[in-house]
């Protein structure tokens, strides 16, 4: 496996390690719920009490046997990462963490809080050539067949699952919900057509030479007349 798939990887593992930590600290502590697929596993937990970690696996399994089909093995091979490390780090917040986001008394506030988290951690997941789930893979397929803005889709397609939200969730908590959709449907957009990168840096080893990289348009024709160079008061012709 060369250096840029295990670049794409661990880029993707980031991104739904920032999902899974916004949805559990943020959405589920809250009671905020969220649209897609994930949305439908809140509600599950909300009205059943099942694990979201879970049941939003089960329901990413038939679109990742679409997306193979439709978009080729590296995609379904990216997004079943994305799915299986989202709802690993999701049921280890579950389990162990002690970290507690209580904004009950500002929902406004949890709401941009999620938006901003989710919209940037689905947008790194996406823009690395993975999917964090079906829901994800149903909207990029939808947006690269449109052309629409696939922050835009992700809104439409999330509002069906908020529309549900009613039945189980009060009415304030559903709009500021629909608050936070919306700002994580513009967060993706940005983050998939602005030109930004993640980088990372390799430690270099010391050695006991010096190494010395330089560009070709950086050297000079060596002039064909003898010259001299100077070392420690020495003339060397060269």
């Amino acid at each position: 496996m060369d250096k840029t798939v295990l670049r794409q990887i661990a880029i993707i593992l980031l991104g739904t390690l920032i999902l899974a930590f916004a949805y559990y600290h943020i959405n589920v502590q809250n009671q905020l719920s969220e649209g897609g697929f994930v949305g439908l596993a809140l509600l599950g937990k909300y009205a059943f009490g099942w694990s979201p970690a879970w049941t939003a696996l089960l329901l990413d399994i038939p679109v990742i046997l679409l997306a193979w089909w439709l978009k080729g093995r590296r995609f379904m091979l990216f997004t079943l990462i994305g799915a299986l490390s989202f709802s690993l780090f999701y049921s280890l917040f579950e389990q162990l963490s002690l970290f507690v986001v209580d904004l009950h008394g500002n929902l406004l506030a949890a709401a941009v809080l999620s938006g901003l988290l989710t919209g940037l951690g689905a947008g790194i997941v996406l823009r690395y050539g993975g999917a964090t789930g079906g829901d994800d893979v149903l909207s990029k397929l939808i947006s690269d067949w449109s052309g629409w803005k696939i922050g835009n889709v992700f809104f439409a397609s999330d509002a069906i699952v908020l529309l549900i939200c009613l039945f189980y969730l009060p009415l304030k908590e559903t709009m500021y919900t629909v608050l936070a959709v919306w700002i994580a449907g513009k967060v993706i957009t940005w983050t998939m057509t602005t030109s930004w990168q993640i980088r990372y840096v390799l430690p270099i080893k010391r050695t006991s030479t010096l190494a010395v990289s330089v560009s070709k348009a950086a050297v000079k024709p060596i002039a064909s007349t003898p010259q001299s160079l100077q070392i420690n008061n020495k003339s060397i012709k060269v």
